[in-house]
């Protein structure tokens, strides 16, 4: 499959690229001195995919990341000099052990430690193996987000020779290798190490035992194979890989890669990679460490044990905006992958896009939106914000987003699904998040707070039909103040008077909506219509809420 085209960029933004900010820009300034001392003609990116489970969001991570800052490269460099993005799969790695979510554990065990590629697919028969299984599943949704890329297989890289150069160059030098990798070893792995893993001809798997011989003219390796007679291979056409350090600075040397980025796990090891990529006749790229990301118990997110976010899993509840977004906030400060992160991006990102349209290209270089867009953002009319929607639907319960729609018919007449598609959509994400993560824990008012609850629906009575969030917002503000609970005397309020503390507001979610605290109570209480919140109030004086 070919690439998607790069998207156009708009000359307006080549000037103040120059000074941007915007950690993108920084790394895409680096890489510019990187060439200028080089003299290549050409940026290659690269991102690298172990395919021993299903992607999750980590993955995407690097792939969005680094598309961020080849935008960014481009616009510093005026669009002048061509960029590659490859996406490398280690697709023959040994298969070390079962992932936990495949369907059948038992049918994978003879498989162990045989190359990904060479595992047999164990969801369906539609893919060749595990490793192609996975290897699809990454790039449907590359294919989705519409990133341009250059998806390259290592089986494909190792068996059809397009390594073997650097491979017969790796055999001359082994000795230089050896010193770099056998420091790092302990002394019971120093013994048997070597940075060629042959591919057994018996049994297929990958094996990890001492060479008896590497001889550099023939380009081949002599080891014990399983049944312990000695085997002589050569160390071109998939006969053989490389240990996933080595190979790292390997396919660096033999891509001419210029930047890759990788988490922080890899951060001890990245001078081992460079060295060896030095060794072997290339020059070891610009680098950016991110720091990984946490499920929710705060351990960092493993392919193989399936905790944190899938991308499928994301896609269900948001948009790959969204998704986007959250990639390029603080790369480098460690966050939580996990389904309550979703509805704080979705509005942030709304919020960012509705931002871009009023900002000065210099401004656009900083917003959020202009690099999860690559410079080039839709125009998107969001009336509510996903929290909204979210309070909405906990309120009225819908079965259907023609209730949903109802509402916001009401709150803001002409919108409809067909006006605003975008809108459509957030509504139903909305109604599934609510349905699969919304728990509601209402609390009866004590007698203060019912007072107060009383108070706020006689002044909601007296408001006009058509009054907006304002007017309703500040009729509560009014109730607040009446009430000594809630007056904060820290603060002054408008003319003078008292401010109102963040419990008054906080009451009203846990004891009408349930939920410990919620967006703007007016904004909700307009949309879900003046008449609908006093009945709300009513059957929470009633006692009906604690029935539910």
């Amino acid at each position: 499959m070919s690439p998607a085209p790069l998207p156009e960029l708009d000359p307006a933004y080549f000037d103040a690229a120059q000074t941007a900010r915007a950690w993108p820009f920084e790394e895409a300034r680096k890489l510019v001195k990187r060439l200028e001392k080089s003299g290549k003609g050409e940026a290659v990116f690269e991102t690298g995919y172990g395919p021993s489970g299903l992607p999750h969001i980590g993955t995407f991570g690097e792939v969005a990341r680094t598309t961020m800052v080849r935008t960014a490269f481009r616009l510093v460099t005026r669009d002048q000099i061509p960029t590659r993005l490859i996406c490398f799969s280690d697709d023959m790695d040994g298969m070390r052990k079962i992932p936990e979510n495949v369907p059948s554990r038992e049918a994978m065990e003879p498989h162990l430690q045989k190359p990904l590629s060479a595992v047999p697919d164990p969801w369906t028969n539609e893919f060749a193996s595990f490793g192609d299984h996975n290897n699809a599943m990454l790039r449907r949704f590359l294919d989705t987000f519409g990133f341009n890329y250059e998806f390259i297989s290592a089986t494909d890289y190792y068996k059809s020779g397009k390594f073997d150069a650097v491979l017969r160059l790796a055999a001359e030098r082994y000795d230089d290798i050896m010193k770099v990798m056998l420091p790092t070893l302990g002394a019971e792995r120093q013994a048997t190490y070597s940075p060629f893993l042959p591919i057994s001809p018996i049994s297929g798997r990958v094996l990890y035992v001492p060479m008896k011989e590497v001889n550099a003219t023939d380009g081949t390796i002599t080891f014990a194979d399983e049944d312990g007679t000695d085997t002589t291979l050569p160390v071109t056409g998939g006969h053989v890989k490389m240990q996933w350090k080595p190979d790292f600075g390997m396919r660096w040397a033999a891509l001419g890669v210029d930047f890759e980025m990788f988490g922080k796990d890899h951060q001890t090891n990245a001078p081992i990679y460079d060295k060896i990529c030095n060794i072997l006749g290339g020059k070891a790229p610009e680098h950016y460490v991110y720091e990984l990301f946490l499920d929710s118990e705060g351990q960092k997110i493993s392919k193989s044990k399936g905790n944190g976010l899938t991308i499928d899993e994301w896609l269900t509840y948001a948009g790959n905006e969204s998704l986007g977004l959250y990639m390029f906030q603080k790369p480098r400060t460690a966050k939580r992958l996990h389904f309550d992160v979703i509805p704080r991006a979705v509005d942030e990102y709304a919020a960012h896009v509705a931002s871009f349209q009023k900002q000065d290209a210099t401004a656009r270089m900083e917003n959020p939106a202009f690099h999860v867009h690559s410079g080039n953002v839709p125009k998107i009319d969001m009336p509510v914000t996903f929290a909204l929607l979210l309070n909405l639907a906990t309120a009225s319960n819908p079965e259907t987003p023609e209730v949903m729609w109802g509402y916001i018919s009401a709150y803001a007449p002409g919108i409809s699904p067909q006006t605003h598609p975008h809108l459509d959509a957030l509504v139903g994400y909305a109604m599934r998040y609510f349905r699969d993560f919304v728990e509601k824990s209402y609390r009866a008012p004590d007698d203060v707070e019912r007072a107060a609850l009383e108070a706020l629906s006689a002044s909601f009575a007296d408001l006009p039909a058509d009054a907006d969030n304002e007017a309703i917002q500040n009729a509560a503000l009014d109730v607040a103040r009446g009430i000594e609970r809630y007056q904060d005397h820290t603060r002054k309020g408008p003319n003078g008077g008292p401010g109102v503390s963040g419990d008054f507001f906080q009451m009203l979610y846990q004891v009408l909506i349930g939920q410990e605290r919620g967006p703007r109570f007016g904004s909700f209480a307009a949309l879900y219509g003046i008449d609908n919140t006093r009945r709300l109030i009513a059957d929470a004086l009633a006692g009906k809420m604690l029935s539910k």
